[in-house]
């Protein structure tokens, strides 16, 4: 069974970094997109960023570009989110999620989710 499980969330200051994890078990994901997405309250789950665990090609949103890093640890089956100069439009509960297949911003398409974890930038 597919278990994704995210880490590191926080209060943080404007301007300020995190760093969120996610680790994940239960298959071999060679061949599965690692994505993750977020969502404010009263928004829609939003895209964020996602990486190809087969061939490391890497896509990100607009409004992260610049800020935010993706990586593969396959050592430790983990998906760290590096995320600096953050501002209080970041401030979401932020997922991880697999799919099997090709590269999509669309969250539907998603088989596999994490519980999330809460990051809150202060103003």
């Amino acid at each position: 069974q597919v278990q994704l499980a995210e880490s590191g969330g926080g209060l943080v200051q404007a301007g300020g970094s995190l760093r969120l994890s996610c680790a994940a078990s239960g298959r071999t994901f060679s061949r599965y997109h690692m994505g993750w997405f977020r969502q404010a309250p009263g928004t829609e789950r939003e895209f964020v960023a996602a990486m190809s665990w087969s061939d490391g090609s890497i896509n990100y949103a607009d409004p992260v570009k610049g800020r935010f890093t993706v990586s593969i640890d396959n050592a430790k089956n983990t998906l760290p989110l590096q995320m600096n100069s953050l501002t209080p439009e970041d401030t979401a509960v932020y997922y991880c999620a697999a799919k099997s297949g090709s590269y999509t911003r669309n969250f539907n398409s998603y088989d596999y989710w994490g519980q999330g974890t809460q990051v809150t930038v202060s103003s």
